[in-house]
C-alpha cells in the first residue's frame, strides 16, 4: 500500500483556485443537505496561550471523504518566516480505514479559505462588484486576491496593513495577480471607502473595520477572527450586514465578530441568516437589494479541507505528481 505525500509547494502547484472553489461549493452543499458529519473542532492551548493545536475531523458524503486536519496556530509567527498555521490534512479510505494521503495543511488552508470567500462573493456580492479592499497583507490576502480576481472583474485593488512596509511589499510582489495596479493605503478607512468587495485577513483581536465606513451594497469576507474573543469587525459593521457563514454551529460557538455583537445586545440570534450551502440550495435567501451590505463570516471547517484533499489526491494520481510512501497493509499499489 502506498500513501500520497504532498508538501506545501506541491499543493500550491496542483491546486487551481477555480477547482478549489468548485470543491468547496460541493462540500458546503453536502453540509446543507445533511450529507456530512462535522463535529466542532477541538483545541489544545499552550499554557501561556501563545499558540494551540487544533483537531478538525469530518466525513463528507459527496465527494465521499473521511479524514481530519491537525494544525498548529501560532500568531507570533508573523514576520518570522513561519506561517501562523502549520500542520497536515490526512485522508483515509472509507472501506478499510487505511491512510490515503498526508498533505501540507498550510497551503490547503490558504487556498480553501480564499476559495470559500470566493464562493461567498459569487453568491452574495453584487454582479458589478469590482472595487476590492484588502485589510491585511499576509498569505490570506494573497490567496483572497486570487479568489476575488477569479469570481469578479476587478477594476480597483487597494491594500492596507498595520505595517506600510508589508503592504508595499505585498503590492510589489503580487502585482501579477491583479488585473490593475495594487494601491497601498494609509488607513483601513481609506482602503474601504467606496469599496464593494472587502476582505479582512488580519490576526487582530480588535476591530479593523468600522460599520460607519461601509458603503451601501458592499460585500465583506471576514476571515481572520476565529476565536470567541477576537473580532475584526465592530458591532455596527455586523449589525448593518446580512450575515452568513460556512457552518452555523461553528459561527455560534467560535466567531467573535458575531458573539460579541450578540453579547452587546446589538443583534439577536436571528441575525445569523444561514450558511452558504443553505443559500445555494434555496433554503435561505441571499442578497435582497443592491444596497444590502452582506457579510460572510469565515470559520474554516474540516469539510472544506476534506473536499480539497480529495481533489488533490485525484489530481496527483492523474498527473503522477507527489511522493508515494510505502505503508503497511496490502501491497496493492496506489
Amino acid at each position: 500500500m502506498k500513501v500520497l505525500f504532498l508538501n506545501e509547494r506541491e499543493v500550491y502547484a496542483l491546486l487551481p483556485m477555480a477547482d478549489c472553489i468548485a470543491a468547496v461549493r460541493e462540500a458546503l452543499t453536502a453540509l446543507a443537505k445533511a450529507d456530512a458529519v462535522l463535529p466542532l473542532r477541538s483545541m489544545v492551548w499552550l499554557p501561556d496561550r501563545s499558540g494551540l493545536l487544533g483537531l478538525m475531523p469530518g466525513y463528507l458524503g459527496e465527494p465521499r471523504s473521511f479524514g481530519l486536519k491537525v494544525v498548529s496556530v501560532m500568531p507570533g509567527n508573523h514576520g518570522t518566516g513561519y506561517d501562523s498555521h502549520q500542520g497536515v490534512v490526512m485522508l483515509f479510505g472509507l472501506e478499510h480505514g487505511e491512510p490515503l494521503a498526508i498533505l501540507d495543511a498550510t497551503a490547503i488552508t490558504a487556498v480553501r479559505t480564499a476559495a470559500a470567500s470566493g464562493l461567498a462573493t459569487m453568491i452574495l456580492a453584487r454582479e458589478d462588484a469590482g472595487d476590492l479592499a484588502l485589510i491585511g497583507s499576509g498569505t490570506q490576502a494573497r490567496t483572497h486576491l486570487q479568489a476575488m480576481a477569479h469570481v469578479r472583474k476587478l477594476r480597483r485593488v487597494r491594500v492596507q496593513s498595520r505595517s506600510r512596509v508589508n503592504a508595499e511589499r505585498f503590492a510589489r510582489d503580487h502585482a501579477g495577480l491583479s488585473p490593475v495596479p495594487i494601491e497601498v493605503m494609509a488607513s483601513a478607512e481609506d482602503a474601504v471607502r467606496d469599496a464593494d468587495l472587502i476582505c479582512t485577513t488580519t490576526t487582530s483581536r480588535e476591530p479593523v473595520l468600522q460599520g460607519h465606513w461601509l458603503p451601501p451594497g458592499a460585500h465583506i469576507n471576514a476571515v481572520g477572527a476565529c476565536f470567541p474573543t477576537s473580532r475584526e469587525l465592530d458591532t455596527e459593521a455586523v449589525r448593518r450586514s446580512r450575515l452568513y457563514t460556512d457552518c452555523r454551529e461553528s459561527c455560534e460557538n467560535e466567531a467573535g465578530d458575531y458573539r460579541l455583537a450578540l453579547a452587546e445586545g446589538a443583534i439577536t440570534p436571528a441575525h445569523l441568516l444561514g450558511e452558504l450551502g443553505e443559500v445555494m440550495t434555496g433554503k435561505v435567501q441571499g442578497r435582497v437589494s443592491p444596497d444590502d451590505v452582506t457579510l460572510y463570516e469565515s470559520l474554516g471547517i474540516a469539510l472544506e479541507d476534506l473536499a480539497t484533499a480529495h481533489l488533490l489526491h485525484r489530481l496527483a494520481i492523474s498527473t503522477g505528481q507527489g511522493t508515494w510512501l510505502e505503508w503497511g497493509g496490502p501491497a496493492d499499489g496506489r
